[in-house]
């Protein structure tokens, strides 16, 4: 057993560490808002809890996020904490409460990017959400045998789907031995093709924060014969559920994936949930709605011919939009300046909410890129 005065010390050791963090990063947030005060309160148990949310902060000092929830619980048990970086991070004044409501209507409505453009009729665009079942622990804390359970529970619902006219397709496990293993070959065709994750176990926050472990037991994703609705398993959420489609019409991508995650959700328990924040995901980041969604646009005059960034971000930032190429975060523009770009927000926001800053974001954008 650990001696109190040990303990003692390795708590003065991670304070420490913290300390140097906020110094050196000052973008790790759960370094910025970790209080020592509030820490040394807590009783050993709750410590050591604590320990593993923000493990992934401490050991990645250049994460942003720095910590990742463990139980959909943790939200409440460690809100000290979690509550001053969620607001930081969702840019939300401490004088205003935080509470989620949810509306799809805008899904119903008018919303094409061809209205802006005749030329954006082949856009790719994304949508999608995370969601976590209240039965489970979340992925950083699940076991071995968690992850095999839940994906076992799982594949009763995609039977259902498959059997649906509008969403039937097939469920392909990463799961060593499983009656649905997809072969290596095809899996790295489906990472490659944008449609599945990749291999975790390269991923060091991922790692760190116990998301990544077992791989690649329970996991899987399932795709519906058109390829443009997909459900990702085990993933940084227990589920990932989304739409992909080229075109121009956002309101019958988001239509489309609202449809298709009513279905599915009627097939199993309920998603963990909080009146406050929403949704309850891994990562306080995507808290809320739970959603992200983006589009690709070309945009060669506001990024020099792709060479740069810089002034396509700095326009996006005023319009509530995050801006980063077309490989993900820290890659460059795609060919013809092509661009990612999604609405930051994800909390305090509605799902309609979401699709109008897209398009509108979109159309504040190309009017920038033809204005000269």
């Amino acid at each position: 057993m650990v001696s109190p005065s040990a303990d003692v010390n390795s708590s003065d050791q991670i304070l420490n560490k913290i300390s140097a963090i906020r110094t050196a990063h000052p973008g790790n947030l759960m370094a910025r808002h970790f209080n020592a005060e509030y820490f040394n309160a807590l009783d050993q148990s709750r410590r050591d809890r604590l320990l593993e949310i923000v493990r992934t902060g401490i050991e990645n000092p250049d994460s942003q996020m720095g910590a990742y929830a463990r139980h959909a619980g943790d939200y409440e048990d460690f809100n000290p904490l979690f509550e001053p970086m969620i607001r930081d991070q969702h840019n939300i004044p401490h004088d205003r409460e935080i509470v989620q409501t949810h509306d799809w209507s805008a899904a119903t409505s008018t919303c094409n990017l061809e209205s802006i453009n005749a030329a954006l009729t082949e856009v790719s665009m994304r949508v999608r959400v995370g969601r976590n079942l209240a039965d489970f622990p979340l992925p950083g804390a699940m076991t071995k045998q968690h992850r095999l359970d839940f994906e076992a529970l799982m594949i009763p619902a995609f039977t259902v789907l498959q059997n649906d006219p509008l969403f039937g397709g097939q469920y392909l496990s990463l799961t060593p031995g499983s009656a649905h293993l997809i072969e290596e070959d095809a899996y790295q065709h489906r990472v490659a093709a944008h449609q599945m994750f990749k291999n975790m176990d390269n991923d060091p926050y991922l790692n760190s924060a116990g998301i990544s472990s077992d791989w690649p037991h329970g996991r899987g994703m399932y795709i519906s014969g058109q390829q443009d609705f997909m459900i990702w398993v085990g993933e940084e959420d227990q589920l990932r559920i989304m739409t992909i489609k080229p075109g121009g019409d956002l309101a019958a991508l988001f239509s489309r994936l609202h449809d298709g995650v009513r279905k599915f959700a009627d097939l199993l328990p309920p998603f963990a949930q909080s009146p406050c924040y929403g949704y309850v995901t891994s990562c306080p980041t995507n808290l809320g709605t739970a959603m992200r969604a983006s589009l690709h646009l070309p945009l060669p005059n506001l990024t020099q011919g792709g060479k740069d960034l810089g002034p396509v971000q700095e326009a996006a930032s005023g319009l509530g939009l995050a801006v980063r190429g077309v490989g993900g975060e820290h890659s460059d523009a795609g060919e013809g300046g092509v661009v990612d770009i999604s609405p930051r927000a994800r909390l305090g926001i509605t799902e309609s909410g979401v699709m109008q800053c897209l398009y509108d974001g979109a159309a504040a954008l190309w009017t920038l890129e033809n204005a000269g």
